[in-house]
């Protein structure tokens, strides 16, 4: 039992604060879950104030892998596969080109075109269908999943595409989202373990905060159900508006 819960609670953090980070996970998957976007961000802030440095992107990726995996299973029956079909193949390209290309890009750079890719695609006109179709989406998620091995901020640009892509039915856009997003941070626990990160020493909190996360995503998909077609693109395009704005925001300081 001892040794149960010392796997559970790593000995660098005290209880509250494992209390706190599996509460946010909760909380955040809630968000997600209801409004489209968001909460990983807000669990990026607070697993910040709360995890040794070496910790945060691995825990936090390997978080994200498992609420967006619950996420894509709850909502499979909405799930677009036809996307999914030509979005896969853009990821492997994607992270083989990251891997082979070794590149240094300009954060601020990336940063500022992929917060105004988002503004356009959040208020602009609507992008003609051939960009939303198989080549689209094979270009998206090869571009993006390049992109987030040197910028950790393409979410949002994925979320803003797949949203013109459903052309704002919230139901297929949350579940096909996370599909897409669980695609893209696969790779990633592979690449840190590779590079070292010992994920045994996080693997019980991950594991209970990743449990947290389906509560908050069951009670997210309640308030999503309740929710018309029409008031979750506004919000949505709000939420994506505020992270576009962080960006550049980021960029510029």
């Amino acid at each position: 039992m001892e040794s149960l819960l010392s796997w559970l609670v790593p000995a660098d953090l005290p209880v509250w604060a494992v209390l706190a980070l599996i509460a946010t996970a909760c909380l955040t998957s809630a968000m997600t879950a209801a409004l489209g976007i968001g909460g990983g961000v807000l669990l990026l802030a607070i697993m910040s104030m709360l995890l040794p440095a070496a910790a945060i992107i691995p825990l936090h990726g390997l978080v994200q892998l498992g609420s967006n995996a619950n996420r894509a299973a709850f909502t499979a029956k909405h799930i677009r596969w036809q996307t999914l079909y030509w979005f896969a193949p853009g990821v492997v390209l994607g992270a083989l080109l990251a891997s082979a290309l070794l590149v240094e890009l300009p954060p601020a750079l990336l940063q500022l075109s992929i917060a105004s890719f988002i503004l356009v695609l959040c208020w602009g006109p609507a992008i003609p269908a051939v960009a939303t179709g198989a080549v689209g989406t094979f270009v998206a998620a090869a571009l993006s999943t390049f992109l987030s091995h040197f910028v950790g901020a393409t979410g949002p640009l994925v979320a803003a595409f797949i949203k013109q892509q459903q052309q704002g039915q919230r139901q297929a856009t949350v579940a096909t989202f996370a599909a897409a997003m669980t695609l893209q941070h696969a790779p990633k626990a592979l690449v840190y373990s590779l590079a070292g990160f010992v994920f045994y020493d996080w693997l019980g909190l991950a594991l209970l905060m990743i449990i947290a996360g389906v509560v908050g995503t069951k009670l997210g998909l309640g308030v999503l159900s309740q929710t018309s077609d029409r008031r979750f693109a506004l919000i949505f395009n709000w939420l994506l508006t505020a992270l576009a704005l962080r960006l550049i925001w980021q960029a510029l300081s």
